[in-house]
């Protein structure tokens, strides 16, 4: 069982959220799983032991691009066929600070269902304001709060400015370097 993987539990899709094998002093070992249900939403923490069967569900995945934003709902397409996908927000999840018009991404479905939305290491955002460094604040490595186009607050140096654009590790939400 690794992270990622879809699997059958109690008659419901779970998708594997956190592995960890453990082998206590006198026990026998076991994996203790986080899972996150396809159906509900709702995550639970499962305790296998070693001779457990766990029957695995095939995923597939698509690189799709973002298209537009429909109320609440975001709206995927995908390149190849032109079909669309609305995702909610609790789907697509902190990626939506990243998402911009053409965006690709990787979306993973269980059978038609999408589950997953990845996102690239880093993206190229725009600027939307930054204010002006203050005079003597450039003693070491100072940064400042910038808004970008999606809206989203990044830390970035003081020379950046209003309408450039820079590189932000979506891991991580900090800024790389000016693109």
């Amino acid at each position: 069982m690794r992270r990622g993987m879809a699997i059958d539990y109690n008659n419901d899709i779970c998708v594997v959220l956190e592995t960890q094998h453990r082998t206590p002093g006198n026990l026998r070992a076991f994996v203790q799983a986080s899972l996150r249900s396809v159906r509900t939403g709702k995550s639970m923490d499962v305790r296998f032991s070693s001779a457990e069967k766990v029957e695995v569900i095939p995923l597939t995945t698509y690189k799709m691009e973002f298209s537009y934003k429909d109320g609440e709902d975001f709206v995927f397409t995908n390149p190849e066929t032109y079909d669309t996908v609305n995702l909610t927000p609790e789907i697509v999840g902190e990626s939506k600070h990243y998402l911009i018009e053409n965006q690709v991404v990787t979306i993973t479905f269980v059978g038609e269902k999408p589950i997953i939305v990845e996102m690239p290491a880093s993206v190229v955002l725009t600027v939307k304001d930054a204010p002006d460094g203050v005079k003597g604040d450039s003693a070491n490595n100072v940064m400042k709060a910038v808004e970008m186009e999606t809206g989203i607050t990044v830390q970035a140096p003081l020379f950046i400015k209003t309408g450039e654009k820079i590189k932000i590790d979506t891991r991580t939400g900090k800024y790389m370097e000016r693109a």
